[in-house]
């Protein structure tokens, strides 16, 4: 037995194991009792162990996508990855299989075609996978009421430009008739429960901008160009029997030809309200307006056979020689026409947007429709000629009397018979209407800007017009045409009449031209 080491002080640190192996070594060189070298029979036993140290030394030295890594480490990245894949994996199948392969599956269970009753093959299964399927959009009619018109409603915000824009977003592509249309500025006033029939309301009333063939068919015939040459040629040889009071203004008359004709006869002394009134009318019929009554002038002439009857009626009338008068032909039972609801209020616009919203057709509105055609090519003609007494007169009344909107319009009647709209006494126009533009321009504007529904036939003419630049040119050659004998005793359009007259035809195809834009089709 050796000496015994002495006691480790407390806190001292054990000895290394390179310590203790010399100490060990000391020991043995000196004689003390060691481990024994096992003997034969013991080695066998240890062979397994031996086994087992080379296996975990082995272990040691194992690498992990490169990385030396413990046996712990190793089961601890094992973990992780494979919960990685299943995480992506799952995500995969999570996203994909809903969005590629269950819409299919119910597009034809909705289209009628019986679902298989075995589970789609994992053939199947990629087919679906690797194709994109249309986005299946939900039927118009499961859209509640509500939804819809709160989208209407969302969609008075934004502006002409933005409409578009919005009418893109709504849209889809498998059905152009199942997407919500551009809405307007006005709020829905009806919200039919279904958008389908909505739609076909709409196309059957507009094309673009235009009124559609179905309404444009539907049209009153107007006054045609048959009729005004004829009532030119009556006026010129029919002898008159009577001459009385009527027709509006004080010196104006209501006269009756030996046929029994009658017509309102206008006589003013100065020749601005007769230019008026005869290149008015000329312009209409450039613009394929037919509204107008026809329209004739005709010289003062008691001394002539045409007048020789009713000589003391004309000295009562106090009518001078030679002065030329305006002859429209009279109609009778004609009754008041009102103005449109669309355009009675602060919001009021005529814009495809709008006869969609309001749910007029056709078929139950068909009254309505065709005067709200007729009322398009009213504001276009009034605009241009600057006509103060008719819808401007509503207007500018209205803040006296806050109800002129729901009276009937100034000069403007109604055919029972036909539904034709009369647009009548247009004497303020083109003359006596531009000396008071700085004054009603504002209401003129308002108009002409709440209308983008147009008359095919009337946009044609103003593009002609505004292409030609040549309106005063054309307007004094009808004049020469058709009154010859009146040449030297009516002063022909004023040259400023001619010049604001084309800046006006400019305004409107402006309009209609953003119009385009903004309803393109």
């Amino acid at each position: 037995m050796g000496e015994e080491s002495p006691p480790r002080a407390a806190g001292s640190r054990p000895p290394s194991r390179p310590a203790a192996a010399a100490a060990a070594a000391a020991a043995a060189a000196a004689g003390t009792v060691g481990p024994q070298p096992p003997r034969r029979e013991e080695a066998h036993t240890d062979a397994p162990r031996r086994a087992h140290a080379c296996v975990t030394a082995a272990m040691h030295k194992l690498e992990v996508l490169g990385v030396r890594v413990a046996p712990t480490r190793t089961a601890q990245a094992l973990c992780v990855i494979a919960a990685g894949v299943a995480f992506v994996l799952g995500t995969v199948l999570g996203v994909l299989i809903p969005l590629y392969v269950l819409p299919p599956l119910y597009a034809e269970t909705d289209s009628g075609v019986t679902p298989p009753t075995t589970a789609p093959s994992a053939a199947g299964l990629l087919t679906a996978l690797g194709r994109r399927p249309p986005l299946v959009t939900p039927r118009p009619a499961e859209l509640p009421v509500e939804l819809v018109d709160s989208i209407s409603y969302l969609g008075t915000a934004v502006s002409e430009d933005s409409e578009s824009v919005l009418s893109s977003l709504v849209s889809t592509e498998s059905s152009p008739a199942a997407g919500l249309q551009r809405t307007s500025a006005r709020p829905a006033v009806v919200v039919n429960a279904s958008v389908e029939d909505e739609e076909s309301d709409v196309a059957e009333l507009t094309d673009g901008i235009f009124w559609s063939d179905a309404v444009e068919v539907a049209l009153p015939r107007g006054v045609a160009s048959e009729e005004v040459t004829e009532w030119r040629a009556f006026c010129r040889r029919a002898a008159l029997i009577k001459v009385e009071e009527g027709c509006g203004r004080m010196q104006n008359r209501l006269l009756t030809f030996e046929n029994g004709t009658q017509s309102c006869c206008r006589y003013r002394q100065n020749f601005d309200q007769i230019q008026g009134e005869i290149f008015s009318f000329l312009l209409s019929r450039e613009l394929g307006i037919r509204n107008l009554p026809p329209t004739s002038l005709l010289l003062v002439q008691p001394a002539e056979r045409q007048w020789s009857a009713v000589r003391a009626q004309l000295s009562l009338a106090q009518w001078a020689e030679q002065r030329p008068v305006v002859l429209t032909r009279f109609r009778e039972n004609l009754t008041p026409a009102f103005i449109p609801e669309q355009l009675r209020g602060t919001d009021r616009r005529l814009h495809p947007a709008d006869l969609r919203l309001s749910g007029l057709n056709m078929e139950q509105n068909r009254d309505t429709v065709l005067e709200l055609a007729q009322w398009s090519d009213l504001i276009l003609f009034d605009y241009l000629t600057a006509n103060l007494d008719r819808i401007v007169n509503n207007l500018y009344n209205q803040q006296w009397n806050p109800s002129m909107m729901d009276s009937p319009a100034h000069n403007l009647a109604r055919d029972p018979s036909t539904g034709l709209l009369m647009f009548l006494d247009n004497e303020s126009g083109l003359l006596h209407g531009y000396r008071l533009l700085d004054k009603y321009e504002p209401y003129h504007r308002t108009m002409l800007d709440a209308t983008c529904v147009f008359r095919r036939d009337t946009v044609e003419a103003i593009r002609r017009l505004h292409r030609a630049g040549d309106v005063g040119t054309a307007l004094r050659r009808i004049f020469r045409e058709t009154h010859p004998e009146l040449v030297d005793f009516l002063p022909t359009l004023p040259e400023k009449s001619i010049k604001i007259l084309k800046k006006r035809i400019d305004n409107v195809h402006e309009v209609i031209e953003r119009c385009e834009r903004t309803y393109a089709s």
